[in-house]
């Protein structure tokens, strides 16, 4: 890296952070005319509209992860059917935009466990304790670590975790482990080898293969998941230059899959003790803002096939490919919650499939009249990408027959708040840093960088 290249990307910095802090601000008020209104109408008929729901049992919910819209979907079902809702994240996410929801009974802030691994583990310990916990739901993606240094979830005697012990959570979290586990329950996922060094891919022997392969790293990594550079290269040079410009080591390995061509596919199962209660399915693509939900039986069928032979309780989030023949290969698994499940904003029985113990007469899914959700700042960035009428009168359907997967009526500060307050604030912090982004994702209410 020459010596004038920092500067400049500190200068590019600068001027994508204020932009894009002068775009917001030009929102800001658009916002404001929809969202305090509403706050003014719900505080003069809260006296005549319909109260919550009394639940005989209420239970105290915590839910980790309060930046995301998944953390605000699922503290307004718990919410809505009588339950209360703490809401817990890092503390570099502690000012979000979620916190402001009427269904959010409490919100607090923890440790970084990356940095201070003990520090989080009390502070969660403490909350549990202070809150009365029941269940504990982590929904987060990447920071929050689930268990302490021996293996045992860190609310282990305080409440009930809803999630993965330590060994599954590694196998379902790594990539080439998990296409094992699914080949043993004789279920269909792409030809995949595991690489810890870039000499594995240079050796090996292409010529018989009748699909080409990807590259994807095993631990997470928020940039290069979406390069999907096919191998062979064109030249074996080509091949060289690229592999060796990965990470690839025994501490980071990789997975060799092969790629197949076709409709992508996500999933959400919940899952206790290998039944699957609660379940959608979506088209997708590799940025997923646009969650539908799709019938397709084959897909359910290998969702449902694999929680049953895994047989524990969490949370299992799929990727699938169908190829042109109508196979369905899982390519990967997610052990948390996946967005999708916003399209269960008006489903009465969320609550009971993490809380219930008994078996449901068949697994929920969203209902017949549960619209596509999007989020309307994706949607408003994606305006610059549109280069004809018909894109636009596309763009137009999508936003009039879908619902926005954060605003709610009865429940709109969030929609201003996560907006105009969260990620804001963490635009400064970029702005103080000289750091830029690649991206405003508002579904996770971060920056990706």
């Amino acid at each position: 890296m020459t010596q004038a290249q920092p500067i400049k990307a500190s200068i590019f910095a600068v001027f994508q952070n204020l932009g894009t802090l002068a775009l917001l601000a030009i929102a800001f008020p658009f916002n404001c005319i929809v969202v305090l209104p509403l706050l003014l109408w719900n505080f003069l008929t809260r006296p005549f509209s319909k109260q919550a729901v009394l639940n005989d049992h209420p239970k105290n919910i915590m839910i980790v992860g309060s930046r995301m819209t998944k953390t605000l979907q699922l503290a307004r079902s718990f919410h809505a059917a009588g339950h209360r809702a703490i809401i817990v994240d890092t503390d570099k996410y502690g000012l979000n935009g979620n916190q402001f929801s009427n269904a959010v009974a409490a919100s607090y802030t923890v440790p970084d466990p990356q940095k201070d691994l003990a520090g989080y583990i009390q502070a969660l310990r403490a909350i549990a304790k202070q809150e009365n916990i029941d269940l504990f739901i982590p929904v987060a993606i990447f920071s929050v670590i689930y268990f302490d240094s021996n293996d045992k979830p860190v609310l282990s005697g305080c409440s009930e975790s809803f999630h993965f012990d330590a060994d599954i959570t590694r196998m379902l979290d790594d990539k080439f482990a998990f296409a094992e586990t699914a080949r043993s329950f004789s279920l269909s996922v792409p030809k995949s080898f595991k690489i810890t060094a870039p000499e594995q891919v240079l050796n090996f022997d292409f010529t018989n293969e009748k699909r080409k392969y990807i590259l994807k790293s095993i631990p997470y990594d928020q940039v290069r998941r979406l390069n999907l550079t096919k191998l062979p290269c064109d030249t074996p040079a080509e091949t060289e230059a690229f592999v060796k410009s990965l990470p690839i080591s025994e501490e980071k390995p990789w997975i060799m899959q092969e790629f197949i061509p076709g409709k992508e596919y996500c999933t959400h199962s919940t899952v206790r003790d290998g039944e699957s209660r609660m379940y959608c399915c979506c088209e997708s693509s590799a940025f997923q803002v646009n969650y539908e939900n799709v019938d397709h039986p084959e897909i359910k069928q290998w969702a449902s096939h694999f929680a049953e032979k895994l047989g524990r309780t969490g949370q299992l989030s799929f990727d699938f490919i169908e190829s042109a023949d109508g196979s369905v290969y899982a390519i990967e698994c997610n052990p948390r919650t996946h967005s999708a499940i916003t399209m269960f904003y008006n489903h009465p029985g969320v609550a009971d499939a993490y809380l219930g113990k008994e078996p449901l007469a068949e697994t929920l899914e969203p209902l017949p009249d549960s619209k596509p959700t999007y989020w309307l700042y994706h949607e408003l960035w994606r305006l610059n990408e549109i280069r004809s009428l018909k894109q636009l009168q596309t763009w137009v359907k999508n936003i009039l027959r879908g619902k926005e997967a954060i605003f709610e009526f009865n429940d709109p500060l969030p929609f201003l708040m996560v907006h105009h307050w969260q990620i804001p604030l963490l635009i400064l912090d970029n702005l103080r840093r000289l750091k830029g982004w690649i991206r405003i994702d508002f579904n996770i209410g971060e920056l990706i960088e």
